[in-house]
């Protein structure tokens, strides 16, 4: 007898329990109960051509094979997702851990205080990194958070903006290409007039709520972006920064020169590449937006006895409560993800942040240089750790 295959390890019903199933429905048996439910149109004459199951032991040596197929290459692309070393102790504690396993916050604050804690982390490392007050504790990816900074600038519009009809947004042609895209299927149904173009050619009229860049852009060039935020915000548009969270470290973060939302992955921050996710995007705002932020907002409270306790916040703008009027309807954070990432900051600490951020831009100044001895042009004049190599035509 089999005794590791999945049926029998399945916590499903027993032949007892099927027995009493049919018994009170008032049918024989499985197929008697599939013939007076299912129409035959529909159903197969004949069981499907299948090869036998196999048990988890052989399962795991066949999918090994099959992957053992693959052909591995050093990629080069970046585009937001990067390699990164994740600590054996939150790779064991956390990632391996069943306990950890949920993408959602807690319901239940009072006996997760501990999971708690570790999204408070990491809403606290997001809001000293990009110099806001305020953040969420995720969201499910950076271009997704872009699309809902977008709807939450257009839903925190002025009267006098939604009076005089400002629907614009503008959208840097450097930011990553998935990102325009989400940002151009979520602003279609809203009716929002998405502006793409050159940021260095935008000049904001009233017409405009807001703007959104890249810092790094998309081709790796640090980018001034001061005189456009001061231009936006003279017409009363918002300023939306999506940014690498590491390069924050090293750079000056979107809050110092007046960004009003700022959004990214942390995926940086220990969280593997896993064939392009799932990984922890962030939003931090100015907190005024506070009653317009998606997502979950973990805050500090006293509990009955007048100890510190951690409790989520400002749930009312929330779907499980508001439904259909709530300020958004992503409400899984990747909770999972958020701990590695808040783990991952809290072993390194801000200077091991600084450490690994400054070999990275190291590395890229070397290799700027050295493509340059051999004749390559390199276009970017600031950057973090991507170059832009001119290539000579064939």
């Amino acid at each position: 007898m089999i005794t590791n295959n999945f049926t029998r390890r399945h916590n499903g019903p027993g032949p007892k329990d099927v027995e009493k199933m049919l018994q009170k429905i008032g049918v024989s048996s499985i197929d008697q109960l599939i013939d007076e439910t299912v129409p035959a149109a529909i159903r197969l004459e004949k069981p499907l051509n299948l090869p036998a199951g196999l048990n988890e032991y052989e399962t795991f040596n066949h999918l090994k094979e099959v992957g053992g197929r693959n052909k591995l290459y050093r990629s080069y692309i970046g585009m937001g997702y990067y390699n990164t070393i994740i600590p054996g102790v939150i790779l064991r504690n956390i990632l391996e851990n069943p306990g950890w396993y949920t993408s959602y916050t807690p319901y239940q604050a009072e006996i997760s205080q501990g999971r708690l804690e570790a999204l408070l982390n990491f809403q606290t490392m997001v809001s000293d990194l990009t110099a806001m007050p305020m953040s969420n504790c995720s969201l499910l990816d950076e271009a997704t958070a872009a699309a809902e900074a977008m709807i939450m600038a257009f839903n925190s519009r002025s009267r006098q903006a939604v009076k005089r009809n400002a629907i614009k947004f503008f959208v840097s042609n450097t930011l990553f290409a998935q990102s325009i895209d989400v940002l151009r299927t979520r602003a279609l149904p809203l009716g929002i007039e998405l502006v793409e173009g050159c940021h260095k050619e935008f000049k904001p009229t009233s017409e405009y709520f807001g703007a959104i860049v890249q810092y790094p852009d998309e081709r790796g060039s640090v980018n001034d972006y001061a005189e456009l935020t001061t231009d936006i915000h003279a017409v009363e548009g918002m300023m939306l920064v999506v940014a690498d969270i590491l390069s924050l470290s090293l750079l000056t973060p979107p809050g110092e020169w007046g960004a009003d939302v700022v959004v990214g992955s942390t995926q940086r921050f220990g969280i593997p590449l896993g064939y392009g996710g799932p990984h922890a995007a962030f939003l931090s705002a100015r907190d005024e937006f506070k009653r317009n932020m998606p997502g979950r907002i973990i805050g500090i409270t006293v509990d009955a006895d007048g100890n510190r306790a951690l409790r989520m916040a400002l749930q009312t703008r929330e779907q499980h409560i508001k439904r259909e009027k709530a300020t958004s309807n992503i409400c899984t954070a990747q909770a999972l993800l958020a701990t590695m990432a808040s783990m991952y900051a809290a072993f390194h600490g801000p200077e091991g942040i600084r450490e690994i951020a400054r070999n990275i831009n190291i590395l890229a100044g070397v290799l700027s240089l050295e493509v340059q001895k051999y004749g390559y042009k390199q276009l970017n004049q600031f950057f973090f750790d991507t170059v832009q190599i001119s290539l000579p035509e064939r």
